[in-house]
């Protein structure tokens, strides 16, 4: 399992909190997602033999939203 942080831009209200959960929680390889509206990060645990960082960054960036960082970890 691979943890992975992603900083945003432009979190302006809760439901956009549900909006990018929603979308991240459906893609295959992620086991976890939890957005935080008063840091604006999004934490997401996953396979990484089914998807990566940039699969669900491109996710988040197509909702609107934009990433200023991207940290991973292994788990």
């Amino acid at each position: 399992m691979t943890k992975l942080v992603y900083q945003l831009d432009g979190l302006t209200c809760p439901s956009c909190l549900q909006k990018i959960e929603g979308a991240l929680g459906q893609q295959a390889g992620v086991k976890t997602v939890k957005a935080l509206f008063n840091s604006s990060k999004v934490k997401a645990q996953i396979d990484p033999s089914v998807t990566n960082a940039d699969v669900l960054k491109k996710t988040i960036t197509d909702l609107g939203y934009t990433v200023v960082n991207v940290r991973s970890q292994e788990a």
